[in-house]
């Protein structure tokens, strides 16, 4: 159903019509990631501009639910827990693919926008192309976050990458626009068969950071957000700090949780570091703010980030931030403007990186400062801005999607 509005009197401004969107996402709070929070800001950010914005996405119990604040509509399919991660939960093929055609016939939407391509947005998808919906995509996926739940030998990973990507290709054949947080992040999906994606930032909603004074602890504070699985590869950070040990004193905060906590504690505790390092687990908002704020600087080993929002929410908290030199890290850490880059895996030049911020409060701030400059450009009203005009190109008439390859 294309929505419609009355047309404007003559003279009168035309006010762009409302439109029914459904989004698909395999993750979605009460889940914590990266993937999870955008598709968050992304519904209640369109919902909150006057659209029908509806989520589906897995339950967090083993029953179905829809849930709705009188702006925004969640219908949760009923799921299972997983032995890959504490909170990932999945739901059955059959059950999703049965929500998604009964909310496609009960509502339907101008537009489908999915999140992933699993097993929630692959349903989806497929509904949306029997319906004839036009389907937006948007790219989260590198099929090297997986290998850290799925254990195998590493000589299979690389087999896994390539069923990986002609996974992704099939699914994503059918979406009218591909979209992906970056431009590094397009040029990836472009590599692997999936050409004439567009790049949109995942934006941030900077008034969540006012900007505020420096830290007055004399111990500076090291900052990592993120999961505690084996890409965000934080015992790097503690590898740095037990080497920074002799010409620096520095206390670490890692907030976040994953399936290497226990191990990264443990590595804490035999490099005998232990005492500097707090691991918060997952915290509420203000708890997360709090944890920005006190930072000095906030690092980001990853290496299999295509745009990190963490890394996002620390330069609009006036960070500087030492970044592995890896995937999108390089759009958002200039050397020497924004902070520092390293090798992905380069200890030495890790604690370097961390030593030369350490010692320089006057280097900290100016990075700072420029990196909410930087961070001004991705705002969420212009990520919204975006994916509004994408959903109106998406109603003209049908034009072909890539070929699969």
């Amino acid at each position: 159903m294309t929505s419609t509005a009355p047309a404007p009197a003559i003279g009168a401004e035309a006010t762009p019509p409302r439109l029914r969107v459904v989004i698909g996402v395999d993750t979605f709070p009460p889940d914590v990631n990266g993937a999870a929070n955008f598709a968050s800001r992304l519904a209640a950010g369109l919902a909150g501009r006057g659209h029908d914005v509806h989520v589906l996405c897995p339950s967090t119990t083993a029953r179905s639910t829809t849930e709705s604040d009188g702006t925004l509509t969640v219908h949760r399919v009923s799921s299972l827990s997983t032995p890959v991660h504490p909170t990932f939960r999945i739901s059955r093929p059959l059950r999703a693919s049965r929500t998604a055609e009964a909310l496609l016939t009960e509502l339907a939407p101008d537009v489908v926008h999915v999140q992933a391509h699993f097993v929630v947005g692959r349903a989806l998808a497929a509904a949306a192309r029997r319906h004839d919906i036009p389907l937006v995509a948007t790219n989260h996926f590198m099929p090297e976050n997986l290998h850290g739940y799925l254990p195998m030998p590493k000589g299979l990973r690389a087999a896994l990458s390539r069923l990986g990507w002609w996974d992704l290709r099939r699914v994503l054949s059918s979406a009218r626009t591909v979209t992906a947080p970056t431009p590094r992040a397009v040029q990836l999906l472009a590599e692997h068969g999936i050409p004439d994606a567009i790049a949109v930032s995942c934006g941030i909603d900077l008034t969540r950071f006012p900007a505020s004074p420096a830290p007055d602890h004399l111990v500076p504070h090291v900052l990592f957000v993120g999961r505690l699985d084996e890409e965000k590869r934080v015992d790097e950070i503690l590898l740095a700090v037990h080497r920074l040990r002799r010409t620096a004193h520095v206390r670490v905060e890692i907030v976040g949780d994953g399936k290497c906590r226990r191990a990264w504690q443990e590595l804490a505790g035999r490099l005998g570091i232990a005492g500097d390092v707090t691991f918060h687990g997952h915290v509420d908002d203000d708890a997360l703010l709090a944890a920005y704020r006190r930072a000095d600087i906030f690092c980001m080993p990853g290496v299999a980030e295509l745009q990190s929002l963490a890394t996002m929410d620390a330069l609009a908290a006036g960070k500087p931030v030492v970044a592995a030199d890896a995937m999108a890290l390089p759009h958002l850490v200039l050397p020497g403007e924004t902070g520092w880059l390293f090798p992905p895996g380069d200890i030495a030049a890790l604690a370097d990186r961390l030593r030369d911020l350490i010692g320089d409060p006057a280097a900290r701030a100016r990075m700072g400062a420029a990196g909410r400059e930087l961070i001004g450009r991705h705002t969420l009203d212009g990520t919204l801005d975006r994916f509004e005009a994408l959903y109106r190109n998406a109603l003209m008439p049908a034009r072909r999607g890539f070929f699969v390859r």
